[in-house]
């Protein structure tokens, strides 16, 4: 049984007051609380285990690399990857996605080349290919989301060219919440011999997530939405993809090695990975994601999905708010205005006097909120220790806006 009060037993900071009031926080599509379990970890990893890995022989050395380590079993479980080598370690999915873009995209795109992108992806998803664009002349070609907030597998489909090379597109909107078919769009491009790079930021958090399954050439995930601490996080990439690619970045660890005129190269994935690393987040994540796991994944989608239908039906009896996106397929993600002159900030602050935390602008998502016909918007993102109860409250705290704003 998912028992949510049990849950939120797990996350000290859910216990607080802000502004006098308890902590609603509705803000996990930025970046989500952390249970005791990862905190517990953490302190433990920095106060009794630390030392640097791979290279040392002693014993903190060998508990730490150990420890940090098994993080790859666990993220190939989480992700249902074929192998473990097919998990290459990171700071979060930004620094995934712009491996990938001059790892894999360098070496293997040129002049006139097309990347197919959605018009909601995260500037996460966007900046890295506009380098492409600005230095080589790769082309960027876009893709529209429907009135709805879906993108058609088929929209994206038909946009690909015999000049096309990568499809790069979310698997859920960080601002709609909508659930892309990815698996679709993969089987369709690899057809055609093109290659798709999976933005998972907000899915893994929500649902179940097979890399197998979907197809994806390369699949990115960021350790702090996902309970975990900051600056961790993993990719996915398909041993026939890590072939093709070059290193990113230089440094100790990622070679075997280096003379002054010749260097060779660390086997894959410590071929992508230089430098000392973020050992103790990575061992938080890897807490963070067991903890997922324990829960079931299905049990926290199933949950999240309620929260969605009790939110959607109490925010849309409120016909003075806009939610921005309606597919039927989104997770429990609302973005909103309200009619008047209300800015999303002004929105955010007076909510935040009740205590409850949700986000307000562009959401790094520049390109949807042109395609919208909005400038910002303000955000609640549920996680899987929100209850109906902080979806009452939230509706209170906006029946407030509208009577200072409408």
């Amino acid at each position: 049984m998912y028992d949510v009060q049990k849950i939120r037993a797990d996350f000290p900071i859910l216990a607080r007051e802000v502004n006098g009031k308890p902590l609603v926080y509705l803000d996990n599509g930025a970046s989500a609380q952390k249970p005791q379990a990862v905190i517990d970890a953490t302190t433990r990893g920095y106060a009794e285990e630390y030392a640097n890995v791979h290279r040392g022989l002693h014993y903190l050395s060998n508990l730490a690399t150990e420890k940090y380590e098994a993080v790859r079993g666990t993220v190939k479980t989480f992700l249902n990857a074929a192998h473990e080598d097919e998990i290459i370690f990171n700071s979060g999915t930004t620094e995934g996605i712009n491996m990938v873009s001059y790892g894999w995209g360098i070496p293997n795109l040129k002049a006139g080349d097309e990347i197919i992108l959605s018009v909601m992806e995260h500037h996460a998803n966007i900046i890295p290919w506009h380098f492409l664009r600005e230095r080589m002349g790769v082309v960027l070609k876009w893709v529209d989301t429907d009135v709805n907030g879906d993108l058609d597998p088929q929209v994206v489909i038909d946009a690909i060219t015999d000049k096309t090379k990568l499809i790069a597109v979310t698997h859920m909107s960080n601002v709609l919440g909508t659930v892309v078919d990815v698996k679709t769009i993969c089987t369709a491009a690899h057809e055609r011999g093109v290659r798709v790079m999976v933005d998972g930021s907000q899915a893994t958090v929500h649902m179940p997530v097979d890399v197998q399954d979907i197809g994806a050439d390369f699949y990115a995930i960021t350790g702090h939405k996902l309970y975990g601490p900051s600056s961790s996080g993993a990719i996915y990439v398909k041993r026939e993809r890590m072939a093709e690619m070059q290193p990113f970045i230089g440094g100790g660890d990622m070679i075997r090695t280096v003379g002054k005129d010749v260097i060779t190269y660390n086997d894959p994935p410590h071929k992508f990975e230089a430098g000392t690393p973020g050992i103790v987040q990575m061992i938080g994540l890897g807490v963070a994601l067991d903890y997922m796991m324990d829960l079931g994944m299905d049990n926290i989608a199933a949950h999240e999905l309620a929260l969605r239908d009790y939110a959607q039906e109490k925010l849309s009896g409120l016909n003075w708010l806009n939610i921005q996106g309606n597919s039927a397929t989104k997770g429990a993600i609302f973005s909103f205005t309200l009619d008047g002159a209300a800015h999303a900030h002004d929105i955010s602050t007076v909510v935040d006097q009740r205590g409850i935390a949700v986000r307000a602008g562009h959401h790094c998502a520049q390109p949807l909120m042109e395609h919208m016909g909005v400038t910002a918007t303000c955000r609640a993102s549920f996680g899987l220790y929100n209850t109906t109860e902080e979806v009452d409250k939230l509706v209170s705290a906006l029946e407030l806006c509208h009577e200072l704003f409408g």
